[in-house]
Protein backbone atom coordinates (compact mmCIF):
# COMPACT_ATOMS: atom_id res chain seq x y z
CA UNK A 1 0.00 0.00 0.00
CA UNK A 2 1.17 3.69 -0.85
CA UNK A 3 1.87 5.38 2.19
CA UNK A 4 0.50 8.69 2.31
CA UNK A 5 1.33 11.71 4.10
CA UNK A 6 -1.74 13.12 6.19
CA UNK A 7 -2.17 17.12 6.81
CA UNK A 8 -2.59 17.92 10.94
CA UNK A 9 -5.86 18.95 9.63
CA UNK A 10 -7.29 15.63 8.53
CA UNK A 11 -5.59 13.27 10.73
CA UNK A 12 -8.72 12.63 13.36
CA UNK A 13 -11.44 11.97 10.02
CA UNK A 14 -8.93 8.59 9.74
CA UNK A 15 -10.55 7.48 13.49
CA UNK A 16 -14.04 8.53 13.35
CA UNK A 17 -16.45 7.11 16.37
CA UNK A 18 -18.51 4.47 16.49
CA UNK A 19 -21.63 6.27 16.25
CA UNK A 20 -20.69 8.36 13.35
CA UNK A 21 -19.52 5.14 11.55
CA UNK A 22 -22.74 3.46 12.10
CA UNK A 23 -24.59 6.35 11.23
CA UNK A 24 -22.98 6.12 7.92
CA UNK A 25 -22.96 2.45 7.23
CA UNK A 26 -27.11 2.99 7.64
CA UNK A 27 -26.66 6.01 5.03
CA UNK A 28 -25.31 4.07 2.77
CA UNK A 29 -27.35 1.05 2.76
CA UNK A 30 -30.27 3.52 2.40
CA UNK A 31 -28.50 5.04 -0.98
CA UNK A 32 -27.33 1.86 -2.46
CA UNK A 33 -25.56 2.76 -5.21
CA UNK A 34 -26.47 6.34 -6.12
CA UNK A 35 -23.58 8.64 -6.47
CA UNK A 36 -25.33 11.86 -5.88
CA UNK A 37 -24.51 13.37 -2.46
CA UNK A 38 -26.36 12.49 0.95
CA UNK A 39 -26.63 15.66 2.89
CA UNK A 40 -26.51 15.60 6.30
CA UNK A 41 -29.29 16.71 8.93
CA UNK A 42 -29.96 20.25 9.95
CA UNK A 43 -27.83 20.75 13.09
CA UNK A 44 -26.22 23.43 14.61
CA UNK A 45 -22.75 23.62 16.68
CA UNK A 46 -23.22 23.97 20.62
CA UNK A 47 -21.59 26.89 22.49
CA UNK A 48 -19.20 25.60 25.02
CA UNK A 49 -17.58 27.96 27.75
CA UNK A 50 -13.89 27.10 26.86
CA UNK A 51 -14.09 27.22 23.24
CA UNK A 52 -11.32 29.64 22.87
CA UNK A 53 -9.31 26.85 24.00
CA UNK A 54 -10.51 24.31 21.77
CA UNK A 55 -8.94 23.22 19.00
CA UNK A 56 -8.80 26.08 15.87
CA UNK A 57 -7.93 25.36 12.53
CA UNK A 58 -7.72 28.52 10.28
CA UNK A 59 -8.16 32.33 10.66
CA UNK A 60 -8.93 35.22 8.47
CA UNK A 61 -8.44 38.99 9.56
CA UNK A 62 -9.94 41.56 7.18
CA UNK A 63 -10.95 45.69 7.32
CA UNK A 64 -10.80 45.15 11.84
CA UNK A 65 -13.03 41.50 12.15
CA UNK A 66 -11.14 38.30 12.78
CA UNK A 67 -12.38 35.13 11.95
CA UNK A 68 -11.39 31.98 13.46
CA UNK A 69 -12.83 28.49 12.87
CA UNK A 70 -12.41 25.18 14.24
CA UNK A 71 -13.09 21.66 15.77
CA UNK A 72 -17.02 21.03 15.93
CA UNK A 73 -18.66 23.63 13.94
CA UNK A 74 -16.62 26.46 16.50
CA UNK A 75 -17.29 29.86 14.96
CA UNK A 76 -15.39 32.71 16.78
CA UNK A 77 -15.33 36.57 15.56
CA UNK A 78 -13.53 39.30 17.52
CA UNK A 79 -14.05 43.06 16.12
CA UNK A 80 -11.84 44.42 18.61
CA UNK A 81 -8.34 43.35 16.82
CA UNK A 82 -9.00 39.98 19.23
CA UNK A 83 -8.84 41.36 22.61
CA UNK A 84 -12.60 39.72 23.34
CA UNK A 85 -14.30 36.65 21.29
CA UNK A 86 -17.79 35.63 20.31
CA UNK A 87 -18.47 32.85 19.80
CA UNK A 88 -21.40 32.82 16.53
CA UNK A 89 -24.18 30.48 15.70
CA UNK A 90 -23.54 28.26 12.84
CA UNK A 91 -25.45 25.69 11.22
CA UNK A 92 -22.82 22.57 11.13
CA UNK A 93 -21.26 20.63 13.70
CA UNK A 94 -18.60 19.04 12.04
CA UNK A 95 -14.90 20.62 12.39
CA UNK A 96 -14.44 23.54 9.66
CA UNK A 97 -10.55 24.01 8.07
CA UNK A 98 -10.60 26.23 6.12
CA UNK A 99 -12.13 30.12 5.58
CA UNK A 100 -11.69 33.21 3.25
CA UNK A 101 -13.12 36.52 3.24
CA UNK A 102 -13.52 38.50 0.16
CA UNK A 103 -14.06 41.81 1.89
CA UNK A 104 -15.33 42.38 5.51
CA UNK A 105 -19.02 41.01 5.22
CA UNK A 106 -18.63 38.41 2.56
CA UNK A 107 -16.73 35.23 3.41
CA UNK A 108 -17.03 31.49 3.01
CA UNK A 109 -15.42 28.37 5.57
CA UNK A 110 -15.69 24.84 4.42
CA UNK A 111 -14.85 21.30 6.57
CA UNK A 112 -15.55 17.76 7.02
CA UNK A 113 -18.33 15.96 5.09
CA UNK A 114 -17.58 18.92 2.35
CA UNK A 115 -19.68 21.59 4.05
CA UNK A 116 -19.30 24.84 2.71
CA UNK A 117 -21.01 27.89 4.57
CA UNK A 118 -21.25 31.40 3.84
CA UNK A 119 -21.90 34.83 5.57
CA UNK A 120 -23.20 37.45 4.13
CA UNK A 121 -22.73 39.88 7.51
CA UNK A 122 -18.88 39.43 8.36
CA UNK A 123 -19.67 36.37 10.69
CA UNK A 124 -22.39 36.83 12.77
CA UNK A 125 -24.74 34.55 10.93
CA UNK A 126 -23.87 31.53 8.72
CA UNK A 127 -25.95 29.35 5.62
CA UNK A 128 -25.18 26.16 5.22
CA UNK A 129 -24.93 25.42 0.83
CA UNK A 130 -23.27 22.48 0.55
CA UNK A 131 -22.19 19.13 2.14
CA UNK A 132 -21.83 15.54 1.48
CA UNK A 133 -21.90 12.80 4.32
CA UNK A 134 -20.40 9.93 1.78
CA UNK A 135 -17.44 12.30 1.09
CA UNK A 136 -14.14 10.34 1.78
CA UNK A 137 -12.27 12.82 3.98
CA UNK A 138 -12.79 16.58 4.69
CA UNK A 139 -12.43 19.76 2.55
CA UNK A 140 -8.76 21.55 3.43
CA UNK A 141 -9.19 25.08 2.00
CA UNK A 142 -11.50 27.49 -0.06
CA UNK A 143 -10.17 30.68 -1.93
CA UNK A 144 -12.63 33.34 -3.56
CA UNK A 145 -11.11 35.44 -6.38
CA UNK A 146 -14.14 37.25 -6.29
CA UNK A 147 -17.50 37.64 -4.91
CA UNK A 148 -18.81 34.69 -6.85
CA UNK A 149 -15.94 33.09 -8.27
CA UNK A 150 -14.09 30.63 -6.10
CA UNK A 151 -12.60 27.01 -5.07
CA UNK A 152 -12.80 24.20 -2.31
CA UNK A 153 -10.45 21.77 -2.08
CA UNK A 154 -9.13 19.15 -0.15
CA UNK A 155 -8.58 15.21 0.70
CA UNK A 156 -8.01 12.39 -2.36
CA UNK A 157 -7.76 15.53 -4.99
CA UNK A 158 -11.11 17.12 -4.12
CA UNK A 159 -11.27 20.10 -6.47
CA UNK A 160 -14.69 22.01 -6.46
CA UNK A 161 -15.66 25.57 -8.39
CA UNK A 162 -18.09 28.16 -7.76
CA UNK A 163 -19.27 30.48 -10.40
CA UNK A 164 -22.57 31.99 -8.22
CA UNK A 165 -20.99 32.71 -5.03
CA UNK A 166 -21.25 29.11 -3.42
CA UNK A 167 -25.25 28.84 -4.44
CA UNK A 168 -23.81 25.42 -6.79
CA UNK A 169 -20.69 23.68 -6.84
CA UNK A 170 -19.09 21.50 -9.76
CA UNK A 171 -17.52 18.70 -7.73
CA UNK A 172 -14.26 17.08 -9.63
CA UNK A 173 -10.58 17.13 -10.15
CA UNK A 174 -7.85 19.37 -11.30
CA UNK A 175 -8.12 20.32 -14.93
CA UNK A 176 -4.36 19.00 -15.37
CA UNK A 177 -2.30 20.08 -18.70
CA UNK A 178 0.51 18.16 -20.22
CA UNK A 179 3.99 19.45 -19.36
CA UNK A 180 4.32 19.36 -23.58
CA UNK A 181 1.39 21.90 -23.74
CA UNK A 182 2.17 24.00 -20.79
CA UNK A 183 5.98 24.59 -21.78
CA UNK A 184 6.97 23.06 -18.34
CA UNK A 185 10.37 20.81 -17.58
CA UNK A 186 8.83 17.90 -16.13
CA UNK A 187 9.34 14.47 -15.48
CA UNK A 188 6.81 13.48 -13.15
CA UNK A 189 3.69 11.50 -14.42
CA UNK A 190 1.01 13.63 -16.13
CA UNK A 191 -1.89 12.07 -14.79
CA UNK A 192 -3.77 13.34 -11.84
CA UNK A 193 -4.32 11.25 -8.90
CA UNK A 194 -5.98 11.45 -5.33
CA UNK A 195 -3.24 13.84 -3.89
CA UNK A 196 -4.35 15.32 -1.31
CA UNK A 197 -4.90 19.25 -1.75
CA UNK A 198 -3.83 21.07 1.05
CA UNK A 199 -3.29 24.70 0.06
CA UNK A 200 -4.50 26.97 -2.34
CA UNK A 201 -3.20 30.85 -2.77
CA UNK A 202 -2.81 33.52 -5.43
CA UNK A 203 0.43 35.81 -6.07
CA UNK A 204 0.66 39.62 -7.03
CA UNK A 205 0.74 38.61 -10.85
CA UNK A 206 -2.36 36.55 -10.74
CA UNK A 207 -1.32 33.00 -10.69
CA UNK A 208 -2.33 30.39 -8.53
CA UNK A 209 -0.77 27.60 -6.78
CA UNK A 210 -1.69 24.96 -5.00
CA UNK A 211 0.58 23.25 -2.14
CA UNK A 212 -0.21 18.92 -2.03
CA UNK A 213 0.71 15.67 -0.70
CA UNK A 214 3.68 13.33 -1.98
CA UNK A 215 5.96 16.23 -3.21
CA UNK A 216 3.09 17.21 -5.83
CA UNK A 217 2.66 20.91 -6.51
CA UNK A 218 0.28 22.63 -9.15
CA UNK A 219 0.17 26.05 -10.86
CA UNK A 220 -1.98 27.92 -13.05
CA UNK A 221 -1.64 30.78 -15.17
CA UNK A 222 -5.53 31.24 -16.04
CA UNK A 223 -7.85 31.71 -13.16
CA UNK A 224 -7.77 27.80 -12.24
CA UNK A 225 -9.32 26.82 -15.06
CA UNK A 226 -6.20 24.54 -16.30
CA UNK A 227 -3.04 23.44 -14.00
CA UNK A 228 0.25 22.08 -14.62
CA UNK A 229 2.13 19.79 -12.52
CA UNK A 230 5.67 21.38 -11.27
CA UNK A 231 8.83 19.68 -10.74
CA UNK A 232 9.24 19.43 -6.69
CA UNK A 233 12.39 19.28 -4.89
CA UNK A 234 11.14 16.67 -2.71
CA UNK A 235 8.82 13.50 -2.02
CA UNK A 236 7.59 14.81 1.40
CA UNK A 237 4.15 16.37 1.28
CA UNK A 238 3.50 20.40 1.02
CA UNK A 239 1.06 22.11 3.06
CA UNK A 240 1.52 25.39 2.73
CA UNK A 241 1.96 27.67 -0.33
CA UNK A 242 2.88 31.61 0.32
CA UNK A 243 3.36 33.41 -2.78
CA UNK A 244 5.89 36.68 -2.74
CA UNK A 245 6.88 39.80 -4.63
CA UNK A 246 7.01 39.34 -8.32
CA UNK A 247 7.33 35.70 -9.31
CA UNK A 248 9.23 34.47 -6.17
CA UNK A 249 7.10 32.04 -3.66
CA UNK A 250 7.92 29.21 -0.84
CA UNK A 251 6.26 26.10 -0.70
CA UNK A 252 7.02 24.45 3.03
CA UNK A 253 5.66 21.14 4.96
CA UNK A 254 6.91 18.37 6.52
CA UNK A 255 10.31 17.61 8.83
CA UNK A 256 10.82 21.76 8.24
CA UNK A 257 11.11 21.63 4.78
CA UNK A 258 11.17 24.66 3.18
CA UNK A 259 12.08 25.51 -0.53
CA UNK A 260 12.11 28.88 -2.77
CA UNK A 261 11.14 29.52 -6.25
CA UNK A 262 12.21 33.23 -8.30
CA UNK A 263 10.48 31.75 -11.19
CA UNK A 264 7.25 30.98 -10.80
CA UNK A 265 8.33 27.44 -9.47
CA UNK A 266 10.15 26.17 -12.67
CA UNK A 267 12.96 26.18 -10.16
CA UNK A 268 13.80 25.93 -6.36
CA UNK A 269 16.34 26.35 -3.69
CA UNK A 270 15.94 24.96 -0.40
CA UNK A 271 16.27 27.37 2.78
CA UNK A 272 17.39 26.51 6.20
CA UNK A 273 14.73 26.68 8.73
CA UNK A 274 16.38 25.19 11.88
CA UNK A 275 13.92 23.13 13.12
CA UNK A 276 12.07 19.54 11.86
CA UNK A 277 8.76 20.50 12.98
CA UNK A 278 6.03 20.22 10.20
CA UNK A 279 5.53 23.68 8.43
CA UNK A 280 2.08 24.40 7.71
CA UNK A 281 1.11 27.81 6.67
CA UNK A 282 2.81 31.69 6.60
CA UNK A 283 1.90 35.14 5.85
CA UNK A 284 3.44 38.62 4.77
CA UNK A 285 3.40 41.67 7.03
CA UNK A 286 2.93 45.21 6.03
CA UNK A 287 6.66 46.23 6.39
CA UNK A 288 7.97 43.13 4.51
CA UNK A 289 8.69 39.96 7.01
CA UNK A 290 7.52 36.79 6.33
CA UNK A 291 6.49 34.33 9.12
CA UNK A 292 5.50 30.53 8.56
CA UNK A 293 4.41 28.75 11.07
CA UNK A 294 4.30 24.93 12.00
CA UNK A 295 4.00 22.17 14.43
CA UNK A 296 5.40 22.70 18.35
CA UNK A 297 4.81 26.34 18.49
CA UNK A 298 7.49 27.20 15.82
CA UNK A 299 7.06 30.29 13.76
CA UNK A 300 10.15 30.97 11.26
CA UNK A 301 10.92 34.96 10.78
CA UNK A 302 12.47 36.42 7.78
CA UNK A 303 13.41 39.83 7.14
CA UNK A 304 15.07 39.39 4.25
CA UNK A 305 12.32 38.57 1.70
CA UNK A 306 12.32 34.71 2.75
CA UNK A 307 16.09 34.03 1.84
CA UNK A 308 16.77 33.66 5.21
CA UNK A 309 14.76 32.15 8.41
CA UNK A 310 15.08 32.29 12.26
CA UNK A 311 12.93 30.39 14.48
CA UNK A 312 10.65 31.30 17.47
CA UNK A 313 8.31 29.84 19.79
CA UNK A 314 5.35 31.98 20.99
CA UNK A 315 3.45 29.05 22.24
CA UNK A 316 4.50 25.16 23.06
CA UNK A 317 1.51 23.20 21.14
CA UNK A 318 1.79 23.48 17.03
CA UNK A 319 0.31 26.54 14.81
CA UNK A 320 -1.79 25.51 12.12
CA UNK A 321 -2.84 29.45 10.23
CA UNK A 322 -2.00 33.07 11.44
CA UNK A 323 -2.92 36.70 10.65
CA UNK A 324 -1.68 39.74 11.36
CA UNK A 325 -4.00 42.40 13.14
CA UNK A 326 -3.81 46.34 13.32
CA UNK A 327 -0.15 46.33 12.25
CA UNK A 328 1.00 45.60 15.47
CA UNK A 329 -0.26 42.12 16.60
CA UNK A 330 -0.58 38.43 15.51
CA UNK A 331 -3.53 35.92 15.80
CA UNK A 332 -2.19 32.44 15.76
CA UNK A 333 -3.94 29.47 16.18
CA UNK A 334 -4.01 25.83 16.57
CA UNK A 335 -3.80 22.63 19.47
CA UNK A 336 -3.86 25.46 21.72
CA UNK A 337 -6.87 27.76 20.71
CA UNK A 338 -6.47 31.12 19.67
CA UNK A 339 -4.11 33.21 20.53
CA UNK A 340 -2.88 37.18 20.21
CA UNK A 341 0.84 37.72 20.66
CA UNK A 342 3.07 41.07 19.91
CA UNK A 343 4.20 41.11 16.17
CA UNK A 344 6.93 43.67 16.94
CA UNK A 345 8.06 41.73 19.81
CA UNK A 346 8.14 38.57 17.46
CA UNK A 347 10.36 40.07 14.81
CA UNK A 348 12.24 41.62 16.57
CA UNK A 349 13.49 39.56 19.47
CA UNK A 350 17.03 37.96 18.10
CA UNK A 351 17.02 34.95 20.45
CA UNK A 352 13.58 32.48 20.04
CA UNK A 353 11.21 33.28 22.82
CA UNK A 354 11.50 29.35 24.08
CA UNK A 355 13.98 26.79 23.68
CA UNK A 356 15.01 25.75 20.12
CA UNK A 357 15.76 21.86 21.00
CA UNK A 358 14.26 19.75 19.13
CA UNK A 359 12.07 17.04 21.02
Amino acid sequence: MKYRHVRPKIISFIFQQSARFLLLLLVLVSVGNSTSPVFAAPVNSKYLPFVKKSLMYDVAAVDGAIVVVGDRGFVLLSNDAGKSWTQVAVPVEVALTGVCFHNAELGWAVGYDHVIIRTRDGGKSWKRLYDNIEADGPLLDVWFRDAKNGFAIGSYGVFMTTTDGGDSWNVGMLNLESAAVSGQDSTEDEEFSDYHLNQIARSDSGKLYIAAEAGHMYRSVDNGVSWVSLSSPYVGSFYGVLPLAGESLLMFGLRGNLFRSDDSGVSWLKIKTGTKALLTSGIRLNDGTILVCGNRGVILVSRDGGHSFKVQRPVRKGILSCASVDDKSLIIVGAFGVKKINEHALTLSKKPTLSTKEN
